[in-house]
């Protein structure tokens, strides 16, 4: 992993335009090439990112970028040229840089839940109709390139629907959620459209209406109910 805090200008173009004006602030690079862009606010949500799969190429700059910041101090010291296969694009006009580091993490082991997530999930992988009749479960922890899903269903249509499990639904459920989702709808194997399911013994509205605008499902579950339709005189192991 890569931390430079500098001086920046980003633009994103693909989706959607966005231009962050020449400031100082936090870029993060990560092993799988994904960039991010922070202020010294807003917690964990960066002003403007690209998620993986993405490419990086780091240039000099031309002349006539050094005018694009529209700061007359502003030196520009290199180019980030940063690609996703989707065809979005992000740029970065680094000048001054106060900190540059690269740290190699290594394989990170993932959450540890703790043990109601964790028998939550299990039992929402035992029985799946509780999502609804004809549901099945693909695979649990379904590995993504961030991460792994909780749960990669496929509903009584057949559609794939991956399923993030938490005790608490909060808002960063979601927001993980729908990183997953968006690689994942990416993957020509799962198809052109994987629904979201975001499950939780209590949701926080603020999270039901954000998962709502982004299109995910959400579904309270009772935990004592589904203990109930946990036998384990009857299995094997």
């Amino acid at each position: 992993m890569r931390l430079v805090i500098a001086q920046c200008q980003v633009d994103y173009s693909g989706r959607l335009t966005a231009h962050l004006p020449w400031a100082k602030r936090l870029l993060i690079v990560k092993a799988d090439n994904s960039v991010s862009i922070h202020a010294d606010d807003r917690a964990y949500k960066p002003l403007n990112w690209m998620s993986p799969p993405c490419s990086m190429v780091v240039r000099e700059p031309r002349a006539d970028e050094a005018a694009a910041t529209g700061d007359a101090d502003a030196r520009i010291e290199q180019v980030w040229e940063v690609d996703a296969t989707t065809g979005d694009h992000l740029q970065v006009l680094l000048g001054v840089r106060y900190l540059d580091v690269t740290e190699e993490l290594g394989v990170d082991p993932g959450l540890q839940k703790d043990g109601v997530e964790a028998h939550l999930q299990e039992l929402l992988a035992e029985n799946p109709q509780a999502f609804g009749d004809g549901w099945t479960v693909v695979q649990r922890e379904y590995m993504t390139p961030i991460g792994p899903v909780d749960l990669l269903c496929r509903d009584a249509e057949g559609c794939y629907v991956a399923v993030e499990v938490k005790r608490r639904g909060e808002i960063a459920g979601v927001e993980q959620l729908t990183r997953y989702l968006d690689l994942m709808n990416r993957d020509h194997l799962l198809g052109d459209h994987v629904i979201g399911v975001f499950a939780a013994q209590q949701i926080r509205p603020q999270a039901r209406v954000l998962a709502q605008t982004r299109g995910i499902d959400c579904l309270t579950v009772d935990y004592d109910a589904l203990r109930g339709m946990d036998h384990p005189e009857d299995r094997l192991f």
